[in-house]
């Protein structure tokens, strides 16, 4: 395998909106990110994924654009941004910018003239259709934010398209117009020195729908292939698309080098195990051994074609520390334990802000408290349909997206250094206990274990490019793997439980010497026939 140099990085991703404040207007912004560029340094990543900071009236914070090429006033100018891409060149880490191309915000210049003009040439870059003969929908294609996908146009007398919130109308893309101008504006952005792109959605754009195709289809693949070429293909840059639909099979085609696609994408098979029948406001408990096959068969089926990219959490997802490890008792150790299972496996590591510290989701108690949009339409959706309120706010604590989106913890002050004004979300109010000034004071914390996780990955080959060999898979509270290859052998054991565990490992482990890389309980020199591990225990050791 050609070796890249995002497959030894290490990402952080930023969600600017909740980060950090410069101006006191309770939203994060350019500034306030800059402001903190030496603590990220000092944590080791190496780059920065950036949430969008576009042009945008915040219909869906952001990933709705209204111009792709200005920054939105919140977050600053595009002067900010070029000081961002600057200090943060000067610390050795690259900036990906969180792109967003299977739809645009109803503002955007573009969808304006189409809706104002049949006639105009930009009418084609959305999709619209007709009324059936009974003035309904032209299909039953569902809204992911729920409803229909299809919203009526009283002036223009259609429908139009659109697969997100009804301010996001989808982009045309068998429109090769739509084409040239999405990769002009990408090259203007690798022109300002991004180190990439992060393809938000992007399995949506070969989307079929009059055959009532949305994600994956056929004219997916020929479409990224064209950008590819079209923009980022001859640069060194890291580029990985967001795919909910994607299995490992579909994973080699958009990650594998030959085929000239992505660097590797986001696959989400993981995550919806804790979903009864993919519904998220449907919470069910994890079965870890279900957990460890899925990503077991995922670390094997792309070791020699295609790449992982490997993570817990972001901003559309519950906090790690809160859904697999115990919040309360256990936080700390149970973090460690998370951070170590992920970390060592192959792939490249994705830390969302607040992980490093392990902040938790927050319950707050009212439905007016919350702000994001997926979850205000599904609670009115399933609460209409006959789910109890009880149950909703229960399913919006464990897998609402705000829990991601609390601003960040800098410390005990008020409004934990995020802001001198009022934040435009309510804090999780755990702050004084969990915050980055505590953390740094730490030398056990959570943060300590991350910045020595990310540099055992720059100094150990085997982690990033070494085989990945199953242990205990029927084991129901143990996650143990193997990682090896000529030169050196790691074997990591993680209980994911809040029991202790006595463990007893395989005969071909057993007396081994050994050195211990990273643990959050006890240090082995020699891996015992019985091991007894202690609730959420984690070892990784070098044979």
């Amino acid at each position: 395998m050609e070796q890249r140099w995002w497959h030894n990085s290490v990402v952080y991703q930023i969600y600017p909106r909740s980060f950090c404040d410069s101006n006191g207007d309770g939203i994060g912004d350019l500034q306030g990110i800059i402001s903190k560029l030496d603590y990220l340094e000092q944590l080791g990543v190496d780059v920065v994924w950036l949430s969008p900071v576009y042009q945008s009236p915040m219909d869906d914070n952001g990933y709705d654009i209204s111009d792709y090429q200005a920054i939105a006033p919140e977050f600053g100018t595009m002067d900010d941004m070029r000081a961002l891409l600057d200090q943060a060149k000067q610390r050795g880490i690259r900036i990906v910018m969180d792109l967003v191309v299977n739809h645009t915000s109803d503002e955007h210049p573009w969808f304006v003239e189409a809706k104002a003009n049949p006639d105009s040439d930009y009418r084609d870059f959305y999709i619209w259709r007709d009324a059936n003969p009974d003035g309904s929908a032209p299909s039953d294609i569902g809204s992911i934010f729920g409803g229909s996908a299809w919203q009526w146009d009283e002036e223009n007398q259609q429908y139009y398209f659109h697969l997100f919130s009804k301010r996001q109308p989808d982009l045309n893309w068998e429109n090769p117009a739509v084409h040239n101008k999405v990769f002009d504006m990408m090259n203007w952005w690798i022109d300002q020195g991004i180190g990439g792109f992060r393809l938000d959605v992007i399995d949506l754009i070969g989307k079929e729908v009059d055959k009532g195709i949305t994600g994956n289809g056929e004219r997916l693949h020929p479409l990224l292939k064209q950008m590819n070429q079209a923009t980022f293909g001859d640069k060194d840059l890291l580029t990985v698309g967001e795919t909910w639909g994607a299995t490992p099979e579909i994973a080699k085609l958009y990650s594998n080098p030959e085929r000239n696609e992505l660097s590797m994408v986001f696959q989400f098979e993981h995550i919806t195990l804790t979903w009864q029948d993919g519904d998220k406001w449907q919470p069910k408990p994890l079965d870890l051994v279900e957990f460890k096959q899925v990503l077991t068969k995922w670390q094997v089926e792309l070791k020699n074609e295609g790449w992982n990219s490997l993570f817990w959490n972001n901003h559309d997802l519950p906090r790690v520390v809160s859904k697999y490890g115990c919040e309360n008792e256990y936080r700390v150790k149970s973090a460690k334990m998370l951070a170590t299972t992920l970390h060592f496996m192959k792939g490249t590591p994705y830390i969302y802000q607040g992980e490093e510290i392990g902040m938790t989701n927050v319950a707050f108690d009212s439905l007016e408290q919350y702000k994001d949009i997926e979850t205000l339409n599904f609670y009115k959706v399933k609460t209409e349909s006959g789910v109890s309120h009880e149950h909703m706010m229960q399913a919006i604590h464990e897998n609402g997206r705000d829990n991601a989106r609390t601003p960040m913890h800098w410390n005990s002050d008020n409004h934990a250094g995020f802001t001198t004004g009022t934040p435009w979300i309510e804090l999780n109010p755990n702050y004084p206990e969990i915050n980055v000034a505590d953390a740094l004071e730490d030398k056990a914390s959570i943060f300590y274990h991350y910045k020595q996780l990310i540099a055992l990955r720059k100094s150990h080959p085997v982690i990033v490019y070494g085989d990945f060999i199953p242990l205990l898979e029927n084991d129901p509270q143990v996650f143990a793997y193997e990682r090896k290859d000529s030169h050196q052998h790691i074997v990591v054991i993680n209980n994911f439980s809040n029991q202790t565990v006595e463990l007893n490992l395989p005969a071909h482990l057993v007396e081994q010497e050994c050195e211990t890389l990273i643990s959050n309980h006890q240090h082995l020199n020699r891996l015992p026939a019985r091991y007894s591990l202690t609730p959420y225990e984690s070892i990784a050791v070098k044979l």
